[in-house]
């Protein structure tokens, strides 16, 4: 193989242009290490937002972008044991939680971030900051799981797991919500889900969703979709848009139900932020989550090969040399579930 590969760095915060695409050398191998060459990555919006200097977490000067990939092992290091050669592999968001909660120490070992990520022709990780590809999905598919699957897994399992019969709402038809859709429908539950468009409505409405509230003509879509569910609230709500849709999270949710906090795509500040006398009023929990451990990835991985579920790839899919294209196209909305990128 060759010596050197193609990668993207993020080389500063002022914008896409920050973006810098050039010739390195292929990463060596520590004793633990598994060296892969990666087939596919998949964009979320923390991709997005780090080159422009808006990301709450921390970030390495030059750090390659994108935390999602799959690819195929090149070569293992001499003591490692749980991958050999030609495994088909997807790395994990933060390498260093492994099971139970975030640490100290693994909350600063997330790839694209703190840590070199997926954006370029090979990666070296160690081999405990990986898990099998399951067998029933394809390298762009497996791509998405990283950061977008592993986050609407945790959402649902991580602290009450979802139970058939029980009612989740969704927001908006990004990565994490729609493979909340799958995996709620997969459980047996009943989905409510938000949308901006009939178009957009339609295929969450071929995903399974039971009802889909578009949030454009329907302001008070929360105490909607509380008399959907007869007025009992639902029991587990993706929050994804930030303090603009938190009120009418908490005016859906079931008391003892879980609103999970997921990211802040409607922005940090809202016209009206609920406080934290709305979880008394509402005897419901309020969670955040940074995607979830390698035990949970394993036990997610094994539901979609028990289930068939296929993860939902944008149409459009970019080349590696095309990533600033790609971020642009994602950034103006463009897409439908995840936008990958073929390396």
């Amino acid at each position: 193989m060759s010596q050197t590969m193609k990668s993207w760095f993020v080389a500063g915060k002022s914008g896409f242009d920050s973006l810098e695409f050039k010739d390195v050398a292929v990463p060596e191998l520590g004793d633990k290490d598994v060296l892969v060459k990666f087939h596919a990555s998949s964009l979320n919006y923390r991709d997005l937002i780090i080159p422009q200097g808006k990301y709450s977490f921390g970030v390495a000067d030059n750090v390659v972008p994108a935390s999602d990939g799959a690819g195929t092992v090149e070569r293992v290091g001499k003591n490692v044991s749980r991958f050999k050669q030609g495994d088909k592999v997807v790395v994990l968001f933060n390498q260093g939680h492994l099971a139970g909660s975030l640490d100290a120490n693994s909350i600063k070992t997330g790839l694209g971030g703190t840590v070199d990520g997926c954006l370029r022709e090979y990666g070296a990780f160690d081999e405990n900051g990986l898990v099998a590809m399951p067998k029933n999905v394809d390298f762009r598919q497996a791509a998405t799981l990283t950061c977008a699957g592993l986050t609407a897994w945790n959402a649902l399992y991580g602290l009450k797991p979802l139970l058939p019969g029980e009612y989740v709402l969704t927001q908006g038809t990004g990565g994490v919500s729609i493979f909340a859709v799958q995996f709620a429908k997969a459980a047996g539950a009943k989905v409510i889900a938000t949308t901006s468009s009939e178009a957009k409505a339609q295929r969450l409405k071929e995903l399974g969703a039971d009802h889909v509230l578009n949030y454009r003509e329907d302001a008070n879509w929360g105490e909607t979709a509380k008399k959907i569910t007869g007025g009992g609230g639902v029991h587990h709500v993706l929050e994804v848009g930030g303090p603009n849709t938190m009120t009418q999270s908490l005016k859906a949710i079931a008391r003892d139900g879980i609103i999970t906090i997921i990211g802040f795509l409607g922005g940090v500040r809202g016209e009206k932020q609920p406080t934290f006398l709305e979880c008394l009023n509402t005897g419901s929990i309020v969670r955040g989550v940074l995607v979830g451990s390698r035990l949970q990835f394993e036990e997610m991985n094994r539901a979609i090969e028990a289930n068939n579920i296929l993860p939902v790839v944008d149409e459009k899919v970019f080349k590696l040399a095309e990533a600033k294209e790609a971020y642009q196209y994602m950034w103006d909305q463009k897409h439908f579930g995840k936008l990958t990128i073929d390396i």
